[in-house]
């Protein structure tokens, strides 16, 4: 259990889906800064000056009960960046460069043979002996 665990995390895979979590995750903060700075500001400058935004108050005088609306239309803009620089930088690319092996355009990465795989097993095997030795 614990070897299959332990090749699982050893899969270059894993370790590029961790920097991609980092990363994204630093995107969306820049993102987010983003439209809570400059987004958010432009939304509520469309209302009064006494108005605190674009929103309403349910109950008068009592302002936990403001539903604020540019909050709402400044998220929606935080995910369509995202999802927009997403699309265009990893989905877009990766559709054609699938697209150009499914014409053979660009060669698949080529799979060692089994020949050559039990070569370099042996290869790593005498170094370790010889290592130990």
């Amino acid at each position: 259990m614990l070897k299959g665990f332990k090749e699982f995390i050893l899969r270059g895979n894993v370790v590029e889906l961790a920097v991609a979590v980092v990363i994204g995750a630093a995107f969306g903060a820049i993102v987010t800064s983003f439209t809570d700075g400059i987004v958010k500001p432009l939304v509520n400058a469309i209302t009064p000056a006494e108005s605190p935004g674009l929103g309403i108050t349910v109950v008068p005088g009592k302002e936990s009960t403001y539903v604020d609306f540019a909050a709402v239309i400044t998220a929606a803009v935080n995910f369509v960046i995202v999802a927009a620089v997403v699309y265009f930088v990893i989905v877009l690319p990766l559709a054609r460069l699938q697209e150009r092996r499914r014409r053979g355009v660009e060669p698949a990465p080529v799979e060692p043979t089994e020949a050559e795989l039990l070569t370099e097993i042996r290869d790593l095997l005498r170094a370790q002996r010889g290592a130990q030795e």
